[in-house]
């Protein structure tokens, strides 16, 4: 006969222990998988662990650099800060120079301008003296310049004057000499010609033929002379026509010995 009473003071009901046996089992379980759980996580958990662990170590390292940089910035800084007050205190003596040389150059502007004004007025009161002036001196200038045309002209007239003059004198030295030459070539021919007729006879040619040579060179000779002072008072005409200063001289003239 099977006992179905409860097992005191184990079970307060029968199959309490049962139960408490499966609860146990199921306990077990779970405090296996539990702890197969924590074993993964704590695995996990040093990994993490030893990434942190990483990370803090170069955070730390980060944490000098950046300390090592935040010193030479301050630093830096610092620098900075001197430089910037030493600009200041200059800038601010610039300015201080600035202002002093400003008031300078408006004091020298001021005198500038009164000068400006004064040189003005007197430049006007010139300017009046010089309009004055110059329309006087125009005035003289067209009576001047009147007078100087007058005298040109006149001069002009003159001028052409005493070349007709020159040439008349010229022309009339001309006339003389070419007149006195062509009547010792006229002369010379008569002569030549009376010779020439003597000569006809035969017992005296012998005897005229060198005074007939003579005569004849003689002839040449004036003639050649003749072309010569002919062309040398046209050539002197024709400069003191064109207006040339020569010097108003008789042509020079050979003086041929008759035979």
């Amino acid at each position: 006969e099977t006992n179905t009473l409860p097992f005191h003071p184990f079970e307060n009901q029968q199959g309490d222990i049962l139960r408490v046996e499966k609860e146990h089992q199921v306990l077990q379980e779970q405090l296996k998988e539990a702890e197969e759980k924590f074993e993964q996580l704590q695995s996990r958990s040093l990994e993490e662990i030893g990434v942190l662990e990483e990370l803090l170590k170069k955070s730390v390292e980060e944490i000098k650099v950046s300390q090592n940089e935040l010193d030479w910035f301050h630093q830096d800084s610092e620098a900075q800060v001197k430089k910037w007050q030493q600009e200041k205190k200059e800038n601010r003596e610039n300015l201080k120079s600035l202002r002093s040389s400003a008031k300078k150059h408006t004091d020298t502007h001021e005198r500038c301008l009164k000068t400006i004004d004064d040189k003005e007025k007197q430049y006007n009161v010139y300017l009046k003296t010089f309009l004055d002036t110059s329309n006087k001196f125009a005035n003289e200038k067209v009576k001047l310049e009147e007078l100087i045309k007058k005298s040109q002209d006149d001069s002009q007239e003159c001028e052409k004057r005493a070349v007709k003059a020159e040439v008349s004198i010229l022309q009339n030295w001309k006339e003389t000499e070419v007149w006195k030459l062509s009547g010792t070539v006229a002369k010379a021919e008569a002569n030549l010609k009376m010779l020439k007729t003597l000569s006809s006879s035969a017992s005296a040619a012998p005897m005229l033929k060198s005074q007939i040579d003579s005569w004849e060179t003689f002839i040449s000779n004036v003639k050649k002379e003749l072309e010569k002072v002919e062309a040398e008072y046209e050539e002197k005409i024709e400069l003191v026509k064109s207006g040339a200063r020569i010097s108003l001289t008789k042509v020079e003239t050979v003086d041929i010995p008759s035979p």
